[in-house]
């Protein structure tokens, strides 16, 4: 990897964070148990991980790697989704309380911005950006709406 795609990354990853942070602060605003930071951090974690993807397959593609091993990049992605489940799924089971299960929506939007990130990774800006307007209006005016019914 030479200095310009180092740079690449770390901009790739700079915007996976903003992207996750705009989710992150609606529900930093509702005072939820994952929010900005957490938002900013797994957004960018997914855009690193699956932005070294390509570094990991232009490695392994030398002459003495080649017939040794193929690299999958969709495992990185898979890799991804497994950790955001974990993190994710600990948030609902702090939020339960008297056999109430909370922490679904915040769980949901700690996947998202790990989808963003991941888009982000592979440099689908556009999609990343979209996708982190279609969040903000869910988690906010559907809030409203939802508290209306």
């Amino acid at each position: 990897m030479d200095f310009s795609q180092d740079i690449s990354l770390l901009l790739r990853v700079a915007a996976a964070m903003l992207f996750g942070g705009v989710i992150g602060f609606e529900r930093e605003l509702g005072k939820h148990a994952a929010g900005l930071r957490t938002h900013m951090l797994l957004a960018g974690a997914a855009a690193l991980i699956v932005g070294l993807g390509d570094s990991v397959a232009e490695h392994f593609q030398q002459d003495q790697y080649r017939d040794l091993l193929q690299v999958d990049p969709i495992r990185l992605i898979e890799a991804v989704v497994a950790c955001v489940g974990f993190i994710a799924a600990g948030t609902i089971i702090r939020g339960a309380r008297d056999g109430e299960v909370s922490g679904l929506t915040t769980a949901s939007s700690l996947i998202m911005s790990a989808a963003v990130g991941i888009a982000v990774g592979i440099g689908a800006y556009v999609i990343a950006a979209g996708v982190t307007l279609m969040c903000v209006v869910v988690l906010t005016v559907m809030r409203k709406v939802e508290k209306k019914l």
